[in-house]
């Protein structure tokens, strides 16, 4: 263990990576961060909500589909129904040396200031005892991280619901964010309804968990209901990970290094990392830093990267097993009691209302999210009707109110022949991170009954969800990716203990997805950067 006064170097900034950070310098570390940081896309006229844009920008066009058209989604039976806006491009922006081939799985990954997510959509979901019963240290640190998050960033929610089964109560819990007129119309019908609709459908629907302010926050603004979530929000209400790294910054203990690509690390004889090493960004210069312990904090596919980079620059070619990810289906609906309304563009744009549907076991449990779409790209779904492009337009008119999608979310588990490895010339060295997914076996029979009892559950609300129109996203496109490092009580060379301490390394700590033993239906974040902290405190104390 290194002494208080060795810089703990960190490798990423995204949600795992800041919240390790913070937790860190709270503690009385010195904390250096390497990374790509790609910069923020800055914000159009903040003030203007997202309908006011498109009258008062000198180019709505270009802001919206970009100056290639490159955000417009062209028809298909496969086609996504979101699309993301021009200003998350840099996100998703490459780094030189980081190229993949996939089979079965469509990755994303991000090089930006903050992560993946910083394209997040803020849901905020602890996970429960049972839902981590695979994880090796007791529920009971990891809820109190959940806390210590939820205070730091602010996350809005109720804890008093039909969803209260399944959402553990923690510390730091706002109220929710103000629900707009459809989310609070399907609510109304769902309390109607709701013991039978529990006896009929064994569902459950209530307020969803948003990391987004209700009510001025650590120095933050309550959201403005612009409409702009999706498109970035202007005021700072909706967190990103990116806030938390801005206040790291303000700290003289700690150390920003951008334009960095990490590929590998050194070890001396007695497996402890001692440098770091990477190249710039732009130069291609190499960029060596001493280390006192490190911290892959990457995000699952970029921390197992220099993980088997390493390993094979110390003369052994492994393959890293067991990746995850959720399993989504979209399931658009119209909700036939707001035909015909008028739409308000002042709303908060993402899931609001969440539907959660339990199994057998705990971690069987099904996460649907339902958002209403008020100010999302409506050519996605105009496309979609059996109509000429006209008629669309005006039908749509009369639609748009009454329409919405459920997100339905399903857990994954850790298989050896879902994997990664690395690609490697005949040099020696190598050239691509290969990817390979294959789904478990009788996955339909696990999905096609819930996708069901979710249509059944919708339609017993008055909504019609037509069944071509749901589709089964390919996996990767959730990017929840986890467990190829992952946390086990007694395992092997590359697992982790429960502080994220990587096997057989003596000073080398995992802190993102890739030490997820287990991968349940909640969207993952808010446990990242709980787990983040939880390590902290164990590992760098």
């Amino acid at each position: 263990m290194n002494a208080a006064g060795d810089p703990v170097v960190i490798v990423g900034a995204g949600a795992s990576a800041v919240h390790i950070a913070a937790t860190a310098l709270e503690m009385g570390r010195r904390v250096v961060m390497l990374d790509v940081g790609r910069p923020r896309t800055p914000h159009a006229l903040p003030g203007a909500s997202l309908n006011e844009l498109k009258q008062r920008l000198d180019d709505p066009v270009a802001y919206f589909l970009g100056d290639k058209y490159d955000a417009l989604i062209l028809p298909s039976h496969d086609s996504e129904y979101y699309g993301l806006p021009p200003s998350k491009s840099y996100v998703f922006e490459t780094a030189p040396g980081q190229e993949f081939e996939a089979r079965g799985f469509e990755p994303l990954s991000s090089f930006a200031a903050g992560g993946l997510a910083e394209a997040w959509t803020g849901g905020a979901y602890a996970f429960n005892a049972g839902e981590t019963e695979a994880f090796p240290f007791e529920w009971s640190a990891l809820h109190a991280a959940y806390g210590e998050v939820a205070r730091r960033v602010g996350v809005s929610g109720v804890t008093d619901d039909a969803l209260s089964r399944f959402f553990p109560e923690h510390d730091g819990l706002l109220p929710p964010i103000e629900l707009d007129a459809h989310s609070d119309q399907l609510l109304r019908a769902y309390n109607d309804k709701r013991e039978r609709l529990a006896r009929q459908h064994n569902a459950f629907m209530g307020r969803a968990r948003s990391a987004s302010l209700s009510r001025d926050h650590a120095g933050r603004s309550a959201c403005t209901r612009s409409g702009r979530c999706l498109w970035g929000c202007p005021t700072g209400a909706f967190y990103t990970p990116s806030l938390t790294l801005q206040a790291c910054r303000q700290s003289p203990a700690f150390e920003y290094v951008a334009n960095v690509v990490v590929e590998h690390f050194v070890c001396d004889d007695a497996n402890r990392v001692t440098h770091v090493v990477g190249r710039h960004a732009n130069t291609g210069e190499e960029i060596r830093r001493e280390v006192g312990e490190l911290v892959l904090a990457a995000g699952a596919l970029g921390s197992s990267r220099i993980v088997l980079e390493s390993t094979l620059r110390a003369g052994e070619r492994v393959e890293l097993k067991g990746l995850m990810d959720n399993r989504q289906v979209h399931m658009p609906f119209v909700n036939l009691a707001r035909l015909g309304r008028q739409y308000d563009d002042r709303s908060y744009q993402y899931h609001q209302l969440a539907v959660g549907a339990p199994g057998e076991r705990p971690f069987d449990y099904v996460h649907g999210l339902i958002t209403t779409l008020t100010t999302a790209m409506i050519h996605p779904l105009v496309q979609t009707l059996p109509l000429g492009v006209r008629a669309s337009t005006a039908l749509f008119k009369n639609l748009h109110a009454a329409l919405g999608l459920m997100n339905i979310n399903f857990a994954d588990t850790r298989r050896d022949e879902n994997r990664l490895a690395l690609e490697v010339g005949a040099d020696g060295r190598s050239q691509r991170l290969l990817i390979s997914y294959t789904p478990e076996s009788g996955e339909a029979q696990r999905i096609d009954p819930m996708v069901k009892r979710f249509r059944e559950f919708l339609l017993a609300l008055g909504c019609v969800a037509p069944p071509h129109m749901t589709r089964l996203r390919p996996m990767g496109a959730s990017v929840h990716y986890a467990g190829t490092l992952p946390m086990l009580a007694d395992g092997g060379d590359l697992t982790t203990d429960r502080a994220g301490r990587v096997r057989p390394f003596a000073n080398l700590i995992a802190a993102d997805g890739a030490t997820f033993p287990a991968l349940p239906a909640k969207n993952l974040t808010f446990t990242l950067m709980a787990n983040a902290t939880r390590i902290a405190h164990e590992a760098l104390a």
